[in-house]
């Protein structure tokens, strides 16, 4: 390999055998020079990528006055390694701010939609699709990440106000927005923090109140057996064991155990295994179908997949019963999670003590169970007549003990 010297001291050069540039072959510039001691000769590049003895030599003064001031790179590579550093500096706040420039809608309708299609549950995945649709995409969907403030979800909880919808819509609305943020944050799309910190929550109070009385039960289990029994079976199973309608479409035959009474619930809404216990009516019924395979579905669907919602005969049972004449508020009504709520009520009403109630029901927190504790006035009032009943036989057994004593002493003395 043939070496050219150039009328710059320590930059030299070879052609290219064949390549040209312009008229001329190609040159690949280097330079020579000493550092830490050590002869060093590194390469800089073809003429062609607009290397020339000119700009090599300028290249070489910047070393060599590193050399004397100490400041800067003092090696080739050590300047490249600078430059490396600085351009993957620079794209990683392009990429950032580029990321940030996205707008909340292609973030929830692309990658955040396709992952909760992944993770979440069907139903989960359909009304967050129609929280975004109704009202967080009106409002925010066009808005790049890093300009979403509180004023806009303000505006968001305003219109579902105005709707006259409950204050827990606005609360999942909010709670759409938090979860794309942090999905965004977690996947270095963005640095923003989501603004759900700097608003108030809306208060809430969903929980439903209305429970059945026995003679409503009654009424609803035997007008549901002249229509079906397969609906009928569904709500013996959630009244009975206090199954949410997940539940009861999940079993198994190999979650049923006859000898014991017990239902394996598996992959429950808390993420937890429980066990219901059946009452003797639920293992009748249960005992009557045909049973399947150990994977097979005690209560399958049409073509055996799993069942997805209960049948809308329910909803026209109660309302033939008139169970929900002149009810507006939503928490007084009947559906069929009422059942649930009935059979904790029972349980309660009956004396069951709130932590049974909280395992039974499958709450992660007693808290969830502590909504029933108005039910059970009586066993608030048991609980004080039998702290009263112990008081009262301690003073009498303290009177009896002064009483023994009292002879002693005076004999004493």
């Amino acid at each position: 390999m043939h070496w050219t010297k150039t009328s710059f001291p320590g930059v030299r050069y070879r052609e290219h055998p064949e390549r040209k540039h312009g008229i001329k072959p190609d040159r690949y510039f280097a330079i020579r020079y000493q550092a830490d001691g050590k002869r060093r000769e590194e390469g800089l590049g073809w003429g062609s990528e607009g290397w020339t003895a000119q700009k090599a030599a300028g290249v070489l003064a910047d070393l060599k006055k590193a050399h004397v001031t100490g400041e800067g790179p003092k090696t080739l590579q050590a300047k490249r390694d600078l430059e490396k550093a600085r351009e993957e500096v620079k794209a990683k706040a392009l990429a950032s701010q580029e990321a940030e420039a996205v707008t909340f809608g292609s973030i929830f309708e692309g990658v955040y939609l396709e992952s909760a299609r992944q993770n979440k549950k069907p139903n989960s995945v359909q009304t967050e699709k129609g929280l975004f649709k109704k009202w967080v995409g009106p409002v925010i969907g066009d808005v790049p990440l890093k300009d979403i403030s509180p004023f806009h979800l303000e505006r968001i909880k305003k219109n579902i106000a105005a709707a006259g919808l409950s204050a827990r819509s606005a609360h999942y609305a909010l709670c759409v927005v938090r979860q794309v943020f942090n999905y965004a944050r977690d996947r270095d799309m963005t640095t923003c923090l989501s603004p759900t910190n700097k608003v108030k929550a809306p208060k809430t109070d969903n929980r439903r109140l209305r429970f059945l009385t026995h003679e409503e039960a009654d009424r609803l289990l035997e007008y549901l057996a002249k229509r079906g029994l397969e609906l009928h079976a569904i709500s013996m199973v959630s009244l009975h064991c206090g199954l949410r309608a997940g539940e009861v479409f999940s079993l198994t035959w190999s979650d049923v155990d006859f000898d014991r009474e017990t239902l394996t619930l598996r992959d429950t809404k808390n993420g937890r295994t429980r066990i219901a216990y059946m009452t003797t009516q639920v293992r009748d019924i249960l005992a009557a179908r045909v049973k399947g395979g150990p994977g097979d579905a005690v209560f399958p669907g049409r073509g055996g997949v799993r069942r997805s919602y209960v049948s809308n005969a329910f909803e026209r049972a109660v309302k033939e019963l008139g169970f929900n004449d002149g009810i507006t508020d939503s928490r007084q009504k009947v559906v069929f999670h009422s059942l649930r709520h009935t059979f904790a009520s029972w349980l309660v009403e009956q004396g069951t003590d709130l932590y049974s109630v909280k395992e039974l029901m499958g709450h992660r927190t007693l808290s969830m169970t502590e909504r029933y504790s108005h039910l059970s006035p009586d066993s608030l009032r048991r609980a004080v007549k039998g702290l009263e009943a112990g008081l009262t036989a301690k003073n009498e057994e303290a009177k009896v003990v002064a009483m023994g004593d009292a002879p002693t002493r005076r004999k004493t003395s």
